[in-house]
C-alpha cells in the first residue's frame, strides 16, 4: 500500500507541475471539512450570544479551538457566496451575482444561463489533482441547469463523490426526495436533511483510503426555507418561543448543530479527528421574517449587526466563523482579524503543498496567521458589489478595521436599478457606474455600523473611496458578462 501511495503522489506531481504542485506525503497534510449553513444568522448559536438557542456541540467546536468574530462569507446571499468559497475569486468574476433560478424557459434577464463555468479554478479540483479525496453533500446552488449535461456539475469541478440539490430541500427538509447522487436521482430520503447529508459524507470516509488525506465540502440546507425540524426538537423551544414558527426555527438550528456533533464523533470514532482542520461557518446572513412567501419561519438573527441577507451592511455577509484542528490550533481562542471564505482556495493550497494556476487571480488570502490571532497578508482589502441590495449602497469594503459603503448612480446622477445578472444589455450600468454617498464605519469599535464618519473624518473618507473606487472598476472590468437574451 505504502509504495503505491508514493507512486501516486509521484505521478501527481508530475501532472501537477503546471499548478505548482509540490511531493508532499500524505499522512502528513491535514484533513480539510468545511461545513457550511445556509441563512444562518450571526446571532443564531448559542456560542455568538443566542439566549434560546442550544448549540453545545458548535459550543464545544468553538472552545477546543477559534471562535472569529470577524468572518466574512462572499456574498449576501447563496450562489455567489458558494462560488466564491469554491473559486477563492469575487463571484462576479464568475459571473455570478445573485442566486441562481432553476433553468425553465429564457429570462430577460438571462439567468438561465448563469452557471460556475468549467474554466473556473476550484478547491476541489486543485486538491484533487494533488492527490486528496473529495466528497460533497448537500445544496450546490452553483448552476441552473442542475444534472444536465448542459452545464458542469460537482463532479466536474473535481468532487469525485457527490450528494446534491440544485437548491433547497424539497419539499422540506423532512424526507426530501431531490437529491442526485453521482448524477443519478436518489428519490425520497427519510430523515432530515442536515442529517442524511452527515450520514452520506460518514459512509464515504468508512470506505475512504486512510493512506489519502480528504476534503470534505458540507453545505446544509439548513436553516434556509423552507423549514422543518423535528418534533422532539421543536417540542423543547416552544415555552421559549413566540411562535410554534420560531420553534421550529429554533429547532432547526439545534438539529444542525446535533448534526455536526454526530460528523465530529465519527472523525473521532475513525481517528480521524486529530489532523482535520474543520471549518464552520455561513453563506450569508439571517433571512428577513416573510419577506417573501414561504418564510414563515426566518426567525433568524444578525445579533448586533446591522442589516440582513441581501444586506451590504455586515449582517448580509458576516458570519459566524468556528475554526478547530487539535494537532494545530490552540484552544480556547476568540479572534478578531478579519478572514474570508474567499480565503479558504490559497490557504488549502497551502496545506497541501499546491498552488492555484499563476493565471488565476484570486481575492483570498492564506488565512494560517489568522489561526494565532495575527493580520493576514492581503494584497488587497476585501470588496464586495451586490448589484440587487436591499439596502441603497450596492458596493462595500472590508479595509482593516474600516467598513465602507457606496451607492451607484449614472453620470447624470440618475438612479441605476437593481439588477440579479449582468448582461451585455446592462454591463455599460455598471461599468460607468459613479461611486457616490460614502459611508464609512470603525466596525472594530462600531459592530452596529451606527456611527457614519464620513463627513468628521474627511481625509479617511477620501482614502479610502478612492481605494474603493480602485477596486471596484477593476472587479467590474475583469467580472464575465452573459450575452443578453434576444
Amino acid at each position: 500500500m505504502r509504495q503505491r501511495v508514493i507512486l501516486l503522489y509521484s505521478v501527481v506531481w508530475i501532472l501537477g507541475l503546471s499548478v505548482g504542485t509540490t511531493p508532499t506525503r500524505g499522512d502528513d497534510r491535514p484533513n480539510i471539512v468545511v461545513i457550511l449553513c445556509d441563512d444562518l444568522g450571526y446571532g443564531d448559536l448559542e456560542c455568538f450570544g443566542h439566549p434560546h438557542i442550544k448549540t453545545p456541540h458548535l459550543n464545544r467546536l468553538a472552545k477546543d479551538g477559534i471562535r472569529y468574530t470577524d468572518f466574512y462569507s462572499a456574498a449576501p446571499v447563496c450562489s455567489p457566496s458558494r462560488v466564491g468559497l469554491l473559486t477563492g475569486r469575487s463571484p462576479n468574476r464568475a459571473g455570478v451575482y445573485d442566486w441562481i433560478p432553476a433553468a425553465r424557459s429564457a429570462r430577460p434577464d438571462a439567468r438561465e444561463q448563469v452557471h460556475m463555468r468549467i474554466s473556473e479554478v476550484t478547491i476541489p479540483k486543485l486538491l484533487s489533482a494533488a492527490g486528496y479525496a473529495t466528497c460533497m453533500a448537500g445544496k450546490w446552488h452553483c448552476n441552473s441547469h442542475f444534472n444536465r449535461e448542459k452545464q458542469p456539475q460537482p463532479g466536474d469541478f473535481g468532487f469525485q463523490h457527490w450528494m446534491a440539490t440544485q437548491n433547497n430541500a424539497a419539499p422540506s427538509h423532512e424526507k426530501p426526495r431531490n437529491f442526485v447522487r453521482n448524477g443519478k436521482p436518489v428519490g425520497l430520503l427519510e430523515g432530515y436533511s442536515c442529517q442524511i447529508v452527515v450520514d452520506e459524507v460518514i459512509t464515504w470516509l468508512q470506505g475512504h483510503d486512510s493512506d489519502k488525506p480528504f476534503f470534505v465540502f458540507l453545505p446544509f440546507h439548513e436553516p434556509h426555507e423552507p423549514v422543518a425540524s423535528p418534533p422532539e426538537l421543536v417540542a423543547t423551544y416552544r415555552q421559549v418561543a413566540r411562535t410554534d414558527n420560531e420553534a421550529q426555527y429554533f429547532a432547526n438550528v439545534a438539529n444542525v448543530d446535533d448534526a455536526v456533533g454526530r460528523f465530529v464523533a465519527a472523525l473521532d470514532t475513525l481517528k480521524l479527528r486529530e489532523n482535520t482542520l474543520v471549518i464552520f461557518t455561513s453563506d450569508n446572513g439571517p433571512e428577513t421574517l416573510s419577506r417573501y412567501r414561504g418564510a414563515g419561519r426566518s426567525y433568524g438573527q444578525p445579533g448586533p449587526l446591522r442589516g440582513m441577507k441581501l444586506h451590504t451592511h455586515d449582517a448580509g455577509f458576516r458570519v459566524a466563523g468556528i475554526m478547530n484542528w487539535p494537532n494545530k490550533i490552540k484552544a480556547g481562542q476568540t479572534i478578531d482579524t478579519p478572514v474570508s471564505s474567499l480565503d479558504f482556495l490559497p490557504t488549502f493550497c497551502h496545506l497541501a503543498g499546491t498552488s492555484p494556476p499563476n493565471d488565476v487571480a484570486l481575492d483570498g488570502a492564506n488565512f494560517l496567521p489568522a489561526l494565532e490571532g495575527k493580520p493576514i497578508d492581503r494584497k488587497n482589502p476585501l470588496v464586495w458589489a451586490y448589484f440587487n441590495a436591499l439596502n441603497e449602497a450596492r458596493v462595500a469594503m472590508r479595509d482593516g478595521r474600516w467598513k465602507v459603503l457606496a451607492k451607484l448612480t449614472k453620470e447624470d446622477g440618475g438612479g441605476i436599478p437593481k439588477l440579479p445578472n449582468i448582461t451585455t444589455n446592462t454591463f455599460p450600468i455598471v461599468r460607468d457606474a459613479r461611486l457616490v454617498d460614502f459611508q464609512v464605519y470603525d466596525v472594530g469599535s462600531d459592530i452596529g455600523e451606527e456611527v457614519n464618519l464620513a463627513k468628521s473624518r474627511p481625509e479617511l473618507t477620501k482614502e479610502l473611496g478612492i481605494r474603493l473606487q480602485e477596486r471596484y472598476r477593476e472587479l467590474v472590468s475583469n467580472s464575465h458578462v452573459w450575452e443578453a437574451t434576444k
